[in-house]
């Protein structure tokens, strides 16, 4: 039987708070940088075991990569227009792999997920603001 993929958000009650089906094996989630106020996306493929590697860091300001990511790699300009304008891999020797990632859904950081295929979806509106948290988990159904 085909195994489909999708991503559960959840509450910090463990409350469902939306589902989004995956078409592949890639999703990434963007938001606004606290520091430098610039637009930032975390890039992720999901691994044959339901957990999920960062692969890659965008952003449209230098800055985010090489200070707030302190990433050792080169960076590059990104290939696709409106993507982001830099991009970097992650530092090899930390990498990042996960079976699920806790968010701080807040207004001013505009967290967003997107899957190919799928509009994106705001995470910071399925919440409050007194309690912005949401997980983001990998499901296997039918």
């Amino acid at each position: 039987p085909l195994v489909r993929l999708g991503l559960k958000m959840t509450n910090q009650d463990g409350g469902v708070l939306a589902s989004v089906p995956l078409h592949g094996e890639r999703f990434a989630v963007s938001y606004r940088n606290s520091i430098y106020g610039t637009l930032a996306a975390e890039r992720y493929a999901v691994l044959p075991d339901g957990r999920y590697r960062l692969v890659e860091i965008a952003s449209d300001q230098l800055a985010v990569l090489e200070e707030y990511y302190a990433v050792p790699g080169a960076l590059r300009r990104a290939a696709a227009p409106g993507r982001r304008e830099w991009v970097v891999r992650p530092d090899p020797e930390r990498q990042t792999v996960l079976g699920k990632l806790s968010i701080a859904a807040t207004d001013l950081g505009e967290r967003t997920l997107h899957v190919p295929g799928e509009p994106p979806l705001e995470l910071w509106r399925l919440v409050e603001d007194r309690n912005p948290f949401v997980a983001l988990n990998i499901e296997q159904g039918p």
